[in-house]
Protein backbone atom coordinates (compact mmCIF):
# COMPACT_ATOMS: atom_id res chain seq x y z
CA UNK A 1 0.00 0.00 0.00
CA UNK A 2 2.96 2.71 0.66
CA UNK A 3 4.40 1.30 -1.86
CA UNK A 4 0.95 2.15 -4.45
CA UNK A 5 0.45 5.36 -2.74
CA UNK A 6 3.68 7.45 -3.52
CA UNK A 7 3.66 5.84 -7.23
CA UNK A 8 0.57 6.92 -7.37
CA UNK A 9 1.38 10.71 -6.38
CA UNK A 10 4.05 10.92 -8.01
CA UNK A 11 1.97 9.91 -11.38
CA UNK A 12 0.04 12.61 -10.96
CA UNK A 13 2.80 15.39 -10.36
CA UNK A 14 4.06 17.97 -12.54
CA UNK A 15 7.72 17.95 -13.28
CA UNK A 16 8.09 21.43 -11.30
CA UNK A 17 6.15 19.64 -8.58
CA UNK A 18 8.68 16.88 -8.56
CA UNK A 19 11.34 19.53 -8.37
CA UNK A 20 9.94 21.49 -5.50
CA UNK A 21 10.13 17.84 -3.37
CA UNK A 22 13.73 17.94 -4.14
CA UNK A 23 14.28 21.66 -2.36
CA UNK A 24 14.85 22.42 0.67
CA UNK A 25 15.01 25.51 1.12
CA UNK A 26 16.19 27.94 4.58
CA UNK A 27 13.34 29.82 6.43
CA UNK A 28 14.77 33.01 6.09
CA UNK A 29 14.54 32.97 2.50
CA UNK A 30 10.59 32.24 2.29
CA UNK A 31 9.99 34.24 5.70
CA UNK A 32 8.05 37.13 3.79
CA UNK A 33 7.08 34.44 0.66
CA UNK A 34 5.36 32.16 2.29
CA UNK A 35 2.91 31.87 -0.79
CA UNK A 36 6.00 29.91 -2.43
CA UNK A 37 5.56 27.04 -0.32
CA UNK A 38 2.53 25.79 -2.17
CA UNK A 39 3.20 27.80 -5.26
CA UNK A 40 6.49 25.69 -5.65
CA UNK A 41 5.33 22.25 -3.95
CA UNK A 42 8.09 22.87 -1.94
CA UNK A 43 9.26 19.57 0.22
CA UNK A 44 11.73 20.72 2.69
CA UNK A 45 12.34 23.36 5.28
CA UNK A 46 15.42 23.95 7.51
CA UNK A 47 16.30 26.52 9.86
CA UNK A 48 20.25 26.86 9.63
CA UNK A 49 22.57 27.58 12.34
CA UNK A 50 21.44 31.41 12.65
CA UNK A 51 18.21 31.30 10.99
CA UNK A 52 15.82 31.37 13.68
CA UNK A 53 12.24 32.41 14.23
CA UNK A 54 11.97 35.59 16.27
CA UNK A 55 9.83 33.53 19.55
CA UNK A 56 12.49 30.49 20.35
CA UNK A 57 10.73 29.28 22.95
CA UNK A 58 9.19 26.17 22.59
CA UNK A 59 5.66 27.00 22.23
CA UNK A 60 6.75 29.98 19.37
CA UNK A 61 8.64 26.99 17.66
CA UNK A 62 5.65 25.15 17.93
CA UNK A 63 3.23 27.57 16.37
CA UNK A 64 5.29 28.52 13.74
CA UNK A 65 5.81 24.83 12.25
CA UNK A 66 2.27 24.46 12.38
CA UNK A 67 1.39 27.41 10.39
CA UNK A 68 3.84 26.76 7.81
CA UNK A 69 2.36 23.25 8.01
CA UNK A 70 -1.18 24.71 7.30
CA UNK A 71 0.24 26.63 4.21
CA UNK A 72 1.54 23.28 2.80
CA UNK A 73 -1.44 21.32 3.33
CA UNK A 74 -3.27 24.20 1.09
CA UNK A 75 -1.25 23.38 -1.85
CA UNK A 76 -3.13 20.91 -4.81
CA UNK A 77 -1.26 17.64 -3.59
CA UNK A 78 -0.97 18.15 0.32
CA UNK A 79 2.28 16.95 0.77
CA UNK A 80 3.58 17.50 3.96
CA UNK A 81 6.75 19.90 4.45
CA UNK A 82 9.44 17.69 6.55
CA UNK A 83 11.26 20.30 8.67
CA UNK A 84 14.92 20.24 9.32
CA UNK A 85 17.10 21.22 12.44
CA UNK A 86 20.87 20.80 13.54
CA UNK A 87 19.79 19.41 16.81
CA UNK A 88 23.62 18.05 17.73
CA UNK A 89 22.90 18.00 21.48
CA UNK A 90 19.54 18.74 22.71
CA UNK A 91 17.23 20.96 20.60
CA UNK A 92 19.95 23.18 21.32
CA UNK A 93 18.11 26.11 18.92
CA UNK A 94 15.10 26.39 21.62
CA UNK A 95 15.67 28.32 24.49
CA UNK A 96 14.75 26.26 27.63
CA UNK A 97 16.04 23.05 26.08
CA UNK A 98 18.02 20.35 27.95
CA UNK A 99 21.49 21.13 26.10
CA UNK A 100 23.11 17.38 26.28
CA UNK A 101 27.25 16.63 26.22
CA UNK A 102 28.20 17.06 22.44
CA UNK A 103 29.26 13.40 21.18
CA UNK A 104 33.01 13.61 21.95
CA UNK A 105 31.85 13.52 25.72
CA UNK A 106 29.24 11.05 24.92
CA UNK A 107 32.39 9.27 23.17
CA UNK A 108 33.83 9.08 26.53
CA UNK A 109 31.08 7.32 27.81
CA UNK A 110 30.97 4.37 26.35
CA UNK A 111 27.39 3.79 27.02
CA UNK A 112 25.49 2.86 24.11
CA UNK A 113 22.07 2.94 25.93
CA UNK A 114 22.57 6.39 27.74
CA UNK A 115 23.16 7.38 24.68
CA UNK A 116 20.07 6.45 23.31
CA UNK A 117 18.25 7.80 25.61
CA UNK A 118 19.97 11.23 25.42
CA UNK A 119 18.68 10.69 21.68
CA UNK A 120 15.33 9.72 22.67
CA UNK A 121 15.19 12.81 24.86
CA UNK A 122 16.71 14.81 21.87
CA UNK A 123 13.49 13.12 19.67
CA UNK A 124 10.72 14.26 21.96
CA UNK A 125 12.09 17.83 22.25
CA UNK A 126 11.77 18.14 18.21
CA UNK A 127 8.80 16.69 18.04
CA UNK A 128 7.29 18.86 21.02
CA UNK A 129 8.16 21.73 18.38
CA UNK A 130 6.89 20.05 15.34
CA UNK A 131 9.92 19.85 13.80
CA UNK A 132 10.53 15.55 12.72
CA UNK A 133 14.15 15.29 11.04
CA UNK A 134 17.25 16.09 12.91
CA UNK A 135 20.54 16.82 11.28
CA UNK A 136 21.80 14.17 13.37
CA UNK A 137 23.99 12.00 14.96
CA UNK A 138 27.40 12.74 12.94
CA UNK A 139 29.15 9.92 12.96
CA UNK A 140 32.29 11.45 11.57
CA UNK A 141 35.60 9.79 12.47
CA UNK A 142 37.68 12.49 14.03
CA UNK A 143 41.72 11.47 13.81
CA UNK A 144 43.18 15.08 13.80
CA UNK A 145 42.14 17.82 16.84
CA UNK A 146 43.05 20.03 14.82
CA UNK A 147 39.76 19.93 13.17
CA UNK A 148 36.62 22.58 14.32
CA UNK A 149 34.32 19.94 14.35
CA UNK A 150 36.30 17.10 16.39
CA UNK A 151 33.90 17.70 19.04
CA UNK A 152 30.98 16.37 17.06
CA UNK A 153 32.42 13.26 16.57
CA UNK A 154 32.14 10.00 18.90
CA UNK A 155 36.39 9.43 18.63
CA UNK A 156 38.84 8.05 16.56
CA UNK A 157 37.96 4.86 16.35
CA UNK A 158 35.68 3.60 13.68
CA UNK A 159 33.68 1.04 15.81
CA UNK A 160 33.01 3.10 18.76
CA UNK A 161 31.81 5.79 16.21
CA UNK A 162 29.52 3.18 14.29
CA UNK A 163 28.10 1.74 17.71
CA UNK A 164 28.03 5.15 19.47
CA UNK A 165 25.98 6.50 15.95
CA UNK A 166 23.50 3.81 15.63
CA UNK A 167 22.85 4.39 19.32
CA UNK A 168 21.76 7.65 18.48
CA UNK A 169 19.69 6.81 15.40
CA UNK A 170 17.58 3.96 17.27
CA UNK A 171 17.39 6.60 20.23
CA UNK A 172 15.88 9.37 17.42
CA UNK A 173 13.85 6.84 14.89
CA UNK A 174 12.47 4.59 18.23
CA UNK A 175 10.87 1.43 16.96
CA UNK A 176 9.17 3.15 14.05
CA UNK A 177 9.33 5.84 12.26
CA UNK A 178 5.74 6.82 12.15
CA UNK A 179 5.19 7.14 16.49
CA UNK A 180 4.71 10.17 17.42
CA UNK A 181 7.84 11.16 19.62
CA UNK A 182 9.92 9.44 16.66
CA UNK A 183 12.52 11.85 14.42
CA UNK A 184 13.81 11.08 11.31
CA UNK A 185 17.67 10.59 11.76
CA UNK A 186 19.96 12.26 9.21
CA UNK A 187 23.64 10.41 9.58
CA UNK A 188 26.50 12.71 8.24
CA UNK A 189 28.51 13.67 6.48
CA UNK A 190 29.18 10.91 4.11
CA UNK A 191 32.12 9.88 3.75
CA UNK A 192 35.12 10.80 5.29
CA UNK A 193 34.76 14.08 6.82
CA UNK A 194 36.65 13.20 9.80
CA UNK A 195 39.98 12.19 7.84
CA UNK A 196 40.85 15.76 6.16
CA UNK A 197 44.49 16.77 5.73
CA UNK A 198 45.50 18.87 8.90
CA UNK A 199 41.96 18.50 10.12
CA UNK A 200 41.21 21.25 7.54
CA UNK A 201 36.96 22.07 7.41
CA UNK A 202 35.59 21.07 4.10
CA UNK A 203 39.29 19.69 3.00
CA UNK A 204 41.01 16.90 1.30
CA UNK A 205 41.03 13.14 2.56
CA UNK A 206 43.93 12.21 0.67
CA UNK A 207 43.53 7.86 1.06
CA UNK A 208 43.05 4.81 -0.47
CA UNK A 209 39.66 3.30 -0.81
CA UNK A 210 40.57 0.73 1.61
CA UNK A 211 41.71 3.42 4.27
CA UNK A 212 38.60 5.13 3.52
CA UNK A 213 35.93 1.85 3.92
CA UNK A 214 37.91 0.70 7.16
CA UNK A 215 38.00 4.03 8.99
CA UNK A 216 35.34 6.20 7.59
CA UNK A 217 32.41 4.00 6.49
CA UNK A 218 31.64 1.04 9.26
CA UNK A 219 29.48 4.26 10.91
CA UNK A 220 27.41 4.24 8.28
CA UNK A 221 26.93 0.51 7.06
CA UNK A 222 25.73 0.23 10.85
CA UNK A 223 23.56 2.87 10.75
CA UNK A 224 21.87 1.50 7.78
CA UNK A 225 21.26 -1.79 9.21
CA UNK A 226 19.55 -0.16 11.89
CA UNK A 227 17.26 1.73 9.98
CA UNK A 228 18.62 5.56 8.61
CA UNK A 229 16.56 6.93 6.33
CA UNK A 230 18.42 9.88 5.57
CA UNK A 231 22.20 10.52 5.07
CA UNK A 232 23.82 14.49 4.86
CA UNK A 233 26.86 14.29 2.33
CA UNK A 234 30.09 16.02 3.04
CA UNK A 235 31.61 19.18 2.27
CA UNK A 236 34.95 17.30 1.83
CA UNK A 237 36.52 16.32 -1.29
CA UNK A 238 38.26 12.84 -1.49
CA UNK A 239 41.49 12.88 -2.98
CA UNK A 240 40.50 16.06 -4.40
CA UNK A 241 37.27 15.00 -5.95
CA UNK A 242 33.84 16.61 -3.59
CA UNK A 243 31.43 14.14 -2.34
CA UNK A 244 28.73 16.33 -3.29
CA UNK A 245 29.70 15.54 -7.72
CA UNK A 246 30.84 11.53 -6.50
CA UNK A 247 28.38 9.61 -8.40
CA UNK A 248 31.03 6.33 -7.69
CA UNK A 249 30.18 6.80 -3.71
CA UNK A 250 27.17 8.21 -3.61
CA UNK A 251 25.06 5.66 -6.35
CA UNK A 252 27.30 2.74 -6.79
CA UNK A 253 28.57 2.87 -3.36
CA UNK A 254 26.00 3.73 -0.91
CA UNK A 255 22.84 3.46 -2.75
CA UNK A 256 24.16 0.39 -5.03
CA UNK A 257 25.91 -2.16 -2.84
CA UNK A 258 25.11 -0.89 0.64
CA UNK A 259 21.63 -1.16 -0.51
CA UNK A 260 20.96 2.60 0.93
CA UNK A 261 16.91 3.36 0.22
CA UNK A 262 16.37 6.45 2.08
CA UNK A 263 17.29 10.26 0.34
CA UNK A 264 20.63 11.97 0.15
CA UNK A 265 20.31 15.65 1.18
CA UNK A 266 23.17 17.64 1.08
CA UNK A 267 24.84 20.19 3.20
CA UNK A 268 24.50 24.06 3.53
CA UNK A 269 25.27 25.50 -0.01
CA UNK A 270 27.88 22.80 -0.95
CA UNK A 271 26.75 21.72 -4.08
CA UNK A 272 27.73 25.25 -5.08
CA UNK A 273 31.80 24.34 -4.99
CA UNK A 274 31.11 22.37 -7.70
CA UNK A 275 31.60 24.38 -10.65
CA UNK A 276 31.80 28.12 -11.49
CA UNK A 277 28.39 28.18 -12.30
CA UNK A 278 25.10 27.22 -10.64
CA UNK A 279 23.38 25.51 -13.52
CA UNK A 280 26.52 22.89 -13.97
CA UNK A 281 26.68 22.56 -9.63
CA UNK A 282 23.24 21.36 -9.69
CA UNK A 283 23.74 18.74 -13.00
CA UNK A 284 26.71 17.49 -11.00
CA UNK A 285 25.25 16.75 -7.98
CA UNK A 286 21.57 15.49 -9.23
CA UNK A 287 23.11 13.03 -11.49
CA UNK A 288 25.74 11.94 -8.86
CA UNK A 289 22.85 11.04 -6.78
CA UNK A 290 21.35 14.11 -4.79
CA UNK A 291 18.25 13.42 -3.68
CA UNK A 292 17.29 16.71 -2.06
CA UNK A 293 19.48 19.98 -2.02
CA UNK A 294 19.75 22.49 1.01
CA UNK A 295 19.57 26.04 -0.48
CA UNK A 296 20.66 28.46 2.49
CA UNK A 297 19.46 32.13 2.44
CA UNK A 298 22.47 34.55 1.43
CA UNK A 299 21.52 38.30 0.41
CA UNK A 300 24.36 38.71 -1.98
CA UNK A 301 23.81 35.19 -3.77
CA UNK A 302 21.43 34.92 -6.65
CA UNK A 303 21.51 31.00 -5.77
CA UNK A 304 18.29 30.66 -4.26
CA UNK A 305 15.26 28.06 -4.26
CA UNK A 306 13.48 29.86 -7.37
CA UNK A 307 16.54 29.87 -9.13
CA UNK A 308 17.25 26.03 -8.20
CA UNK A 309 13.69 24.77 -9.83
CA UNK A 310 13.80 26.98 -12.70
CA UNK A 311 17.59 25.78 -13.46
CA UNK A 312 16.80 21.82 -13.24
CA UNK A 313 13.61 22.16 -15.00
CA UNK A 314 16.04 23.58 -17.84
CA UNK A 315 18.56 20.50 -17.31
CA UNK A 316 15.67 18.11 -17.32
CA UNK A 317 13.88 19.65 -20.25
CA UNK A 318 17.69 19.57 -22.05
CA UNK A 319 18.53 16.34 -21.57
CA UNK A 320 21.55 16.89 -19.36
CA UNK A 321 19.34 15.13 -16.51
CA UNK A 322 16.94 12.01 -17.25
CA UNK A 323 13.37 12.02 -15.74
CA UNK A 324 14.31 8.65 -14.14
CA UNK A 325 16.67 10.46 -11.90
CA UNK A 326 14.10 13.25 -11.04
CA UNK A 327 11.45 10.14 -9.84
CA UNK A 328 14.20 8.18 -8.25
CA UNK A 329 14.90 11.29 -5.89
CA UNK A 330 11.28 12.21 -5.12
CA UNK A 331 9.88 8.29 -4.98
CA UNK A 332 12.67 8.21 -1.92
CA UNK A 333 11.40 11.68 0.05
CA UNK A 334 7.57 10.74 -0.59
CA UNK A 335 8.64 6.98 0.48
CA UNK A 336 10.21 8.16 4.15
CA UNK A 337 7.35 11.18 4.20
CA UNK A 338 4.70 8.66 4.41
CA UNK A 339 7.07 6.29 6.64
CA UNK A 340 6.98 9.23 8.97
CA UNK A 341 3.47 9.06 9.43
CA UNK A 342 3.48 13.05 7.98
CA UNK A 343 0.36 12.10 4.96
CA UNK A 344 -1.79 10.92 8.36
CA UNK A 345 -1.16 13.75 10.35
CA UNK A 346 1.60 16.68 11.59
CA UNK A 347 -0.20 18.17 14.36
CA UNK A 348 1.77 18.59 17.64
CA UNK A 349 1.06 16.68 20.70
CA UNK A 350 1.29 19.34 23.08
CA UNK A 351 2.52 16.41 25.83
CA UNK A 352 5.61 16.14 23.67
CA UNK A 353 5.53 20.40 23.80
CA UNK A 354 5.70 19.96 27.85
CA UNK A 355 8.75 17.77 27.40
CA UNK A 356 11.34 20.22 26.33
CA UNK A 357 13.56 21.35 29.21
CA UNK A 358 11.68 19.14 31.33
CA UNK A 359 13.23 17.38 34.91
CA UNK A 360 13.55 13.93 33.26
CA UNK A 361 15.26 14.93 30.12
CA UNK A 362 18.02 17.07 32.82
CA UNK A 363 18.31 14.38 34.92
CA UNK A 364 19.05 12.12 31.55
CA UNK A 365 21.71 14.94 30.51
CA UNK A 366 23.18 15.13 34.38
CA UNK A 367 23.98 11.34 34.04
CA UNK A 368 25.38 11.69 30.31
CA UNK A 369 27.62 14.76 32.11
CA UNK A 370 28.78 12.30 34.65
CA UNK A 371 29.71 9.33 32.58
CA UNK A 372 31.77 11.09 29.77
CA UNK A 373 33.83 13.19 32.41
CA UNK A 374 37.51 11.59 32.41
CA UNK A 375 39.71 11.74 34.86
CA UNK A 376 43.53 11.99 33.80
CA UNK A 377 45.27 13.00 37.06
CA UNK A 378 44.83 12.47 40.56
CA UNK A 379 47.61 12.72 42.98
CA UNK A 380 47.34 11.88 46.81
CA UNK A 381 43.66 10.95 45.83
CA UNK A 382 42.50 14.42 46.08
CA UNK A 383 39.23 13.56 44.52
CA UNK A 384 36.55 13.43 45.39
CA UNK A 385 36.10 16.32 47.75
CA UNK A 386 34.59 16.94 50.53
CA UNK A 387 31.29 19.06 51.19
CA UNK A 388 32.35 20.03 54.42
CA UNK A 389 35.49 21.62 53.69
CA UNK A 390 35.71 24.92 55.05
CA UNK A 391 36.29 27.39 52.30
CA UNK A 392 36.63 26.30 48.65
CA UNK A 393 37.83 29.20 46.33
CA UNK A 394 36.52 28.81 42.39
CA UNK A 395 38.50 30.50 39.53
CA UNK A 396 38.50 30.80 35.74
CA UNK A 397 36.88 31.91 32.71
CA UNK A 398 34.37 28.41 32.49
CA UNK A 399 33.12 28.87 36.42
CA UNK A 400 30.19 30.85 35.78
CA UNK A 401 29.67 30.60 31.96
CA UNK A 402 26.58 28.33 30.72
CA UNK A 403 27.94 29.30 27.04
CA UNK A 404 31.34 28.05 27.46
CA UNK A 405 30.00 24.34 28.76
CA UNK A 406 27.76 24.05 25.88
CA UNK A 407 30.12 25.18 23.33
CA UNK A 408 28.98 25.75 19.55
CA UNK A 409 25.30 25.05 17.70
CA UNK A 410 23.63 26.88 21.49
CA UNK A 411 21.54 28.88 19.61
CA UNK A 412 23.68 30.25 17.81
CA UNK A 413 25.55 28.74 15.13
CA UNK A 414 28.98 29.42 16.73
CA UNK A 415 27.69 29.56 20.39
CA UNK A 416 28.83 32.30 22.45
CA UNK A 417 30.03 32.70 26.15
CA UNK A 418 27.55 33.64 28.75
CA UNK A 419 23.71 32.91 30.09
CA UNK A 420 23.42 31.55 26.21
CA UNK A 421 20.32 29.69 27.25
CA UNK A 422 17.75 29.80 30.10
CA UNK A 423 17.77 27.06 32.34
CA UNK A 424 20.65 24.92 33.30
CA UNK A 425 23.21 25.25 35.90
CA UNK A 426 26.81 26.63 35.60
CA UNK A 427 29.26 24.52 37.38
CA UNK A 428 30.11 27.50 39.99
CA UNK A 429 26.16 27.22 40.74
CA UNK A 430 26.21 23.35 40.90
CA UNK A 431 29.14 23.53 43.66
CA UNK A 432 27.57 26.00 45.59
CA UNK A 433 24.04 23.36 45.54
CA UNK A 434 27.08 20.35 46.25
CA UNK A 435 28.25 21.59 49.43
CA UNK A 436 27.43 22.00 53.03
CA UNK A 437 25.61 25.15 54.46
CA UNK A 438 28.73 25.79 56.42
CA UNK A 439 31.12 25.80 53.70
CA UNK A 440 32.05 29.08 51.76
CA UNK A 441 32.57 29.44 48.28
CA UNK A 442 34.22 32.12 46.51
CA UNK A 443 35.05 32.98 43.27
CA UNK A 444 37.11 35.33 41.29
CA UNK A 445 37.86 34.91 37.58
CA UNK A 446 41.68 35.66 37.70
CA UNK A 447 42.27 33.39 41.04
CA UNK A 448 43.16 36.28 43.60
CA UNK A 449 42.08 35.87 47.31
CA UNK A 450 42.72 32.15 47.13
CA UNK A 451 45.24 32.31 49.73
CA UNK A 452 43.12 29.92 53.29
CA UNK A 453 41.25 27.75 51.17
CA UNK A 454 41.31 24.33 51.60
CA UNK A 455 41.04 23.52 48.09
CA UNK A 456 41.05 26.38 44.60
CA UNK A 457 38.83 24.52 41.45
CA UNK A 458 39.90 26.03 38.08
CA UNK A 459 37.38 26.21 35.55
CA UNK A 460 39.21 26.81 32.30
CA UNK A 461 39.05 25.43 28.34
CA UNK A 462 38.12 27.15 24.86
CA UNK A 463 35.93 29.78 24.13
CA UNK A 464 32.69 28.55 22.33
CA UNK A 465 32.90 27.68 18.11
CA UNK A 466 31.94 25.47 15.38
CA UNK A 467 32.56 24.13 11.98
CA UNK A 468 35.21 26.54 10.15
CA UNK A 469 35.98 29.26 12.45
CA UNK A 470 36.72 26.29 15.18
CA UNK A 471 39.69 24.97 12.68
CA UNK A 472 43.28 25.54 14.85
CA UNK A 473 46.69 25.40 14.27
CA UNK A 474 47.83 25.37 17.77
CA UNK A 475 45.71 23.57 20.39
CA UNK A 476 48.11 24.52 23.60
CA UNK A 477 46.07 25.40 26.07
CA UNK A 478 46.67 29.28 26.42
CA UNK A 479 49.28 31.22 28.72
CA UNK A 480 46.91 32.85 30.20
CA UNK A 481 45.09 29.88 31.85
CA UNK A 482 48.45 27.84 32.71
CA UNK A 483 49.29 31.34 34.83
CA UNK A 484 45.95 31.09 36.21
CA UNK A 485 46.41 28.05 37.94
CA UNK A 486 50.17 29.03 38.68
CA UNK A 487 48.99 31.71 40.54
CA UNK A 488 46.31 29.43 42.87
CA UNK A 489 48.68 26.71 43.66
CA UNK A 490 51.22 29.49 44.37
CA UNK A 491 48.65 30.26 46.76
CA UNK A 492 49.56 27.52 48.47
CA UNK A 493 46.31 25.56 48.14
CA UNK A 494 45.57 22.22 45.92
CA UNK A 495 44.50 22.61 43.07
CA UNK A 496 41.44 21.05 40.86
CA UNK A 497 41.44 21.19 36.82
CA UNK A 498 38.21 21.06 35.30
CA UNK A 499 39.42 21.92 31.36
CA UNK A 500 36.17 22.38 28.98
CA UNK A 501 37.04 21.52 25.09
CA UNK A 502 36.01 20.23 22.18
CA UNK A 503 39.03 18.03 21.84
CA UNK A 504 42.03 17.45 23.57
CA UNK A 505 44.49 20.26 24.01
CA UNK A 506 48.38 20.31 24.42
CA UNK A 507 48.20 20.91 28.78
CA UNK A 508 51.42 19.32 30.34
CA UNK A 509 52.24 22.10 31.92
CA UNK A 510 49.00 22.37 33.51
CA UNK A 511 48.74 18.35 34.36
CA UNK A 512 51.99 19.13 36.36
CA UNK A 513 50.77 22.03 37.91
CA UNK A 514 47.47 20.97 39.25
CA UNK A 515 46.80 18.24 41.93
CA UNK A 516 43.81 16.85 39.87
CA UNK A 517 42.76 17.07 36.04
CA UNK A 518 39.44 16.19 34.94
CA UNK A 519 38.81 16.65 31.29
CA UNK A 520 34.83 17.74 31.18
CA UNK A 521 34.77 18.19 27.40
CA UNK A 522 31.56 19.98 26.66
CA UNK A 523 28.85 18.73 29.23
CA UNK A 524 25.80 21.04 28.13
CA UNK A 525 23.32 22.68 30.61
CA UNK A 526 23.89 20.22 33.85
CA UNK A 527 26.44 21.52 35.28
CA UNK A 528 25.50 19.07 38.66
CA UNK A 529 26.90 16.69 36.75
CA UNK A 530 30.08 17.89 37.21
CA UNK A 531 29.68 18.85 40.42
CA UNK A 532 28.65 14.88 41.26
CA UNK A 533 31.84 13.86 40.57
CA UNK A 534 34.36 16.57 42.37
CA UNK A 535 32.21 15.97 45.29
CA UNK A 536 31.85 11.76 45.27
CA UNK A 537 28.16 11.47 44.24
CA UNK A 538 29.59 9.44 41.39
CA UNK A 539 32.57 8.25 40.60
CA UNK A 540 34.21 8.63 37.15
CA UNK A 541 33.72 6.28 34.31
CA UNK A 542 35.03 8.36 30.93
CA UNK A 543 37.38 6.59 28.93
CA UNK A 544 39.19 9.11 26.51
CA UNK A 545 37.89 9.07 23.07
CA UNK A 546 41.19 10.30 21.65
CA UNK A 547 44.53 9.77 22.19
CA UNK A 548 45.86 12.88 24.50
CA UNK A 549 49.06 14.10 22.64
CA UNK A 550 51.75 15.44 24.61
CA UNK A 551 52.92 18.46 21.95
CA UNK A 552 51.56 19.58 18.83
CA UNK A 553 54.51 17.36 17.01
CA UNK A 554 52.43 14.39 17.72
CA UNK A 555 49.44 15.81 15.68
CA UNK A 556 47.57 13.74 14.59
CA UNK A 557 47.84 10.63 16.38
CA UNK A 558 46.03 7.85 16.79
CA UNK A 559 45.55 4.39 18.09
CA UNK A 560 47.20 2.25 16.00
CA UNK A 561 49.81 4.61 15.11
CA UNK A 562 53.69 3.38 14.93
CA UNK A 563 55.23 4.78 16.63
CA UNK A 564 52.85 5.54 19.40
CA UNK A 565 53.54 7.47 22.34
CA UNK A 566 50.92 9.88 23.88
CA UNK A 567 50.84 11.57 26.88
CA UNK A 568 47.52 9.45 27.52
CA UNK A 569 46.39 6.46 25.45
CA UNK A 570 42.88 6.01 23.76
CA UNK A 571 40.80 4.53 26.37
CA UNK A 572 42.78 5.91 29.23
CA UNK A 573 40.67 7.31 32.47
CA UNK A 574 41.02 7.11 36.50
CA UNK A 575 38.61 6.38 39.14
CA UNK A 576 38.02 6.71 42.90
CA UNK A 577 39.02 3.82 44.89
CA UNK A 578 35.78 1.96 46.50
Amino acid sequence: MRKQYCESLLAEMTLAEKIGQMTQADYFAVKDHLGDIGAYSLGSLLWGGNSEISDISAKGWAEKTGELQRIAQSSRLRIPLLFGIDAVHGHNNVDGAVIFPHNIGLGATRNPGLVEQVAHATAEELRGTGIPWDFAPCIAVARDERWGRTYESFGEDPELAAQLGTAYVNGLQGTQLSDKAAVLACVKHFVGDGGTTKGKDQGNNECDEAALRALHMPGYREALKHGARSIMVSYNSWNGVKLHGHRYLLTEVLKGELAFEGFLVSDWAAIDQLASDYKSCIEQSINAGLDMIMIPFEPTKKNNYREFITLLIELVQEGKVPVSRIDDAVRRILTVKQEMGLFDDTRIDPSLTDTVGSKGHRMIAREAVRQSLVLLSNKNNLLPLSKHAHRIHVAGSGADNLGMQCGGWTIDWQGRSGKVIAGGTTILEAIHQAVSPRTHVTCSANGTGAEGADVGIVVIGEEPYAEWSGDREDLSLPAADLALILRMKNAGIPVVVVLLSGRCLIATDALKASDAFLAAWLPGTEGQGVADILFGDARPVGKLPHSWPRSMEQIPLNIGDTPYDPLFPYGFGLTYRE
